[in-house]
């Protein structure tokens, strides 16, 4: 994959660490921090053999890969150590397992995750951006709570901690087409295969994002955020029914769509924002930035204490989202990479 073209940008000669550099997100994100110009990029993961690859791939000797895991608070001080911006990733992300393990969720979105920001801050590192996901508002799921839990850590952190030299922010994202976390490969590998494609329901809709975009997310975000502020693009949605109805005709064949119902811990919609986060938070055109609730240790705000002049909006949920038409999917997923080369080898051209 070629990298992606910078944006002007803040990170250009600095030193960063990409946690769960080695994934989907991860890798894009490491492909762009180099593109943008930064004098080292670490990447801390716990598999060598993904680190191995990506060594090779990339073969940029301003990569520096460290083994370890978010976990081991002593792993993330090291890999963190004189670097000037860290971006984390490292997550479990897969919904099933964190429902058959949601303790393990627990220790790797959580307990992981306030390692990296304590580190973070023992070692002055100006900039921590957190990812999170729509699956952490009003989660249903292990994975979505384990999520909604980082956002309250990194955001506890400021208010804890006003002379904090460390900036923790969050971006929240909807799916990712392309990633490993998306609907996307799956339905991919059924059609070249020419299985049935399993469609959960066709009423199910997800907000849509690119790999750029979602890169233009936390650069923003690094560019741009006070302590504590969560970050949202503003993204489409579509259904589920859409999304395949566009790929079948992208690869221009005839394929049998068998509806399977919604799985366990999947919602109907997802959404993205709720009314009381919008009713504080400030829109930027393409995102809406949601700052920090800075309310102290002062319990009588939560217990006592209320605001009866707000007003809260609707949420901003994938179901009452812009809707992305079948042609707008089909040449979204045109420009994908994993679509580009499944056409090719659907065309004889190279083997997938």
């Amino acid at each position: 994959m070629a990298p992606m073209a910078p944006m002007a940008s803040a990170v250009q000669g600095s030193c960063a660490l990409v946690t769960g550099g080695t994934g989907s997100f991860g890798q894009n994100m490491v492909e762009w921090l180099l593109s943008a110009g930064c004098a080292e990029v670490r990447v801390l993961s716990r598999d060598e053999l993904k680190q191995e690859l990506m060594r090779k791939r990339l073969d940029d000797g301003r990569l520096r890969f460290h083994i370890g895991d978010i976990r081991d608070y002593d792993s993330v001080l090291g890999a963190s150590r004189g670097t000037d911006l860290i971006l984390h990733a490292a997550a479990l992300k897969q919904v099933p397992s964190c429902e058959f393990f949601p303790l393990e969720a627990v220790r790797t979105n959580v307990l992981g995750s306030a390692n990296v920001i304590s580190a973070a801050e023992s070692n002055a590192v100006p900039s921590l951006v957190c990812l999170s996901t729509d699956k952490a508002v009003y989660p249903i799921n292990a994975m979505g709570m384990t999520k909604a839990l980082l956002e309250k850590t990194a955001q506890s952190h400021p208010r804890n901690n006003p002379l904090a030299r460390t900036t923790v922010s969050c971006v929240r994202y909807g799916n990712v087409m392309g990633s490993r976390g998306s609907v996307i490969p799956l339905f991919l590998e059924q059609l070249v295969s020419g299985v049935p494609v399993t469609l959960t329901a066709a009423g199910m809709t997800r907000f849509m994002m690119t790999m750029r975009d979602s890169v233009d997310l936390v650069e923003y975000a690094l560019g741009h955020a006070r302590s504590g502020d969560l970050f949202i693009r503003k993204l489409p949605a579509c259904t589920m029914e859409d999304l395949v109805t566009g790929l079948v005709r992208l690869f221009g064949r005839d394929a049998e769509v068998k509806v399977i119902g919604h799985r366990h811990g999947e919602k109907t919609h997802e959404c993205l924002a709720t009314g009381q986060e919008l009713a504080r938070a400030e829109d930027l055109g393409d995102y809406y930035r949601v700052p920090l609730d800075s309310r102290d240790l002062n319990y009588s705000a939560y217990l006592d204490e209320g605001d009866v002049s707000a007003v809260c909006p609707a949420d901003y949920d994938s179901r009452t989202a812009r809707r992305m038409t079948v042609p707008e999917i089909e040449r979204t997923l045109a420009g994908l990479p994993e679509v580009r080369r499944a056409l090719r080898a659907a065309r004889g051209h190279v083997t997938m």
